[in-house]
């Protein structure tokens, strides 16, 4: 079997699944997270399956059967299936390092499977966030890259070097097989000219890379063949906008499975409304918080990145203790409500004009596969843009791929299942073949 290893490393975790590639199959998956702190904590998952263990025995045919005329040996297979269900493991240990981290997930495989004698990865896939406009597809990871991907650091400096220290602890523990990098910003390198460049004086842009680059790439690419697939349609017969709403958020025009316009920017704090995010705000507004209330540069990005979105609107981080507070009464929980539909709406309609014909919309991750309330409201009243919703489709809890619009639709509404880890490893083994 063809295994390949995901990791998507932060500066003080990293999650981890070991995929079958033959059948897609994920056979294992962790986290090891508070690195550096006084203790950490490691978890590791063994996927339900089926153990197959089997002989070759030499069967005598003409012993078998004594009217036979000649001597015939024939070679049976005897499998042996045995299921098994899933397990998980929790422990809580010092973990001062990603090299260690690595340490604590390999002794992982070792006691609790799958074997990696077994199941060998043939690569590494890495997930890294900002590729800046350097980097537009699956790339081998040399020294060459990782000083490329420290130098982009400045871009995304809460990403990038936890990427590099995972890179560097995984390379470690698998020397003798090759990592790709992965980047979210690299499905969005078809941008036209037109939808990445910021209105601003040119040579500053050109000089401090200053442009739109946006991110949840491998989630939007995914989400886009996956739905094309769903339609039975090819991916370039199709007009999509695919929302990816998470605690991080992001929208995505994709024409003929290739990104032409998407939310988030030169970092990934513009756009929508998020968890902790403010999402698109008037520059002006920063001035005036530094003049008037003393904030420094540092003290902003805070503010922006970590205090705002809807945590800055009602104290609650999590859409879902935002709805439950907005139903029982709360008067700021129902105005962030209002505030992140009304922004969600908002670029449905702008990416409708600038694709000039949706085939379908997809709603993915966390709040795009879970909350009805979210996609009923972001849709409602755009009838006249050929899209209607199916109530009791939408409110069904079915799991995996469906179809939540009207059948009078023209516009069809999907809820797809994103899968980032699935998508890393398959453009990891397309790049080393």
């Amino acid at each position: 079997m063809t295994a390949v290893l995901v990791v998507n490393s932060g500066s003080s975790s990293f999650k981890y699944q070991l995929i079958e590639m033959d059948s897609e199959t994920t056979l294992a998956s962790g986290l090891v997270e508070r690195i550096g702190e006084l203790m950490g904590q490691a978890s590791h998952t063994v996927m339900a399956g089926v153990s197959r263990t089997g002989v070759t025995e030499t069967v005598d045919v003409s012993a078998a059967d004594a009217a036979a005329s000649v001597s015939l040996h024939t070679s049976v297979s005897l499998v042996t299936e045995t299921p098994y269900p899933e397990s998980s493991t929790e422990r809580e240990l010092p973990i001062p390092d990603h090299t260690a981290g690595f340490a604590v997930m390999l002794e992982a495989f070792r006691e609790h499977g799958p074997s990696l004698v077994e199941h060998v990865p043939v690569a590494v896939g890495h997930r890294v966030v900002h590729g800046g406009a350097r980097f537009h597809e699956p790339t081998v990871i040399t020294e060459s890259v990782e000083r490329d991907i420290d130098e982009l650091s400045g871009l995304a400096p809460l990403h990038n070097p936890g990427a590099l220290q995972g890179i560097t602890a995984a390379i470690e523990a698998f020397p003798a097989v090759p990592h790709v990098a992965i980047f979210d910003t690299a499905f969005h390198q078809t941008l036209p000219p037109e939808a990445f460049t910021y209105a601003i004086n040119a040579d500053l842009a050109e000089r401090f890379r200053i442009r739109r680059y946006g991110f949840h790439g491998t989630s939007h690419g995914f989400v886009a063949r996956a739905a094309a697939e769903y339609l039975e349609r090819p991916v370039e017969d199709v007009n999509q906008i695919v929302l990816h709403l998470g605690n991080g958020g992001s929208v995505c025009a994709v024409r003929a499975g290739r990104s032409v316009e998407t939310s988030m920017g030169m970092t990934p704090l513009e756009g929508l409304v998020m968890g902790t995010r403010s999402g698109d705000i008037d520059p002006g507004v920063l001035f005036h918080l530094h003049r008037r209330a003393g904030l420094d540069v540092d003290e902003l990005d805070v503010l922006l990145n970590r205090g705002s979105g809807l945590l800055g609107l009602t104290g609650r981080g999590d859409l879902r203790d935002v709805i439950v507070a907005a139903d029982s009464g709360d008067g700021p929980s129902q105005l962030a409500i209002d505030v992140y539909v009304h922004r969600l709406k908002g670029y449905v309609g702008s990416y409708y004009a600038q694709l000039g014909r949706v085939d379908v919309i997809s709603f993915t991750a966390g709040v795009g596969e879970n909350s009805a309330l979210v996609r009923a409201r972001a849709l409602e009243g755009l009838e006249a843009l050929g899209i209607r919703i199916d109530p009791e489709r939408n409110a069904s809890r079915v799991r995996g791929p469906r179809r939540i619009s009207a059948d009078d639709s023209a516009v069809t509404v999907l809820v797809i299942p994103t899968n980032e880890e699935l998508e890393i490893a398959r453009q990891t083994l397309s790049k080393v073949g």
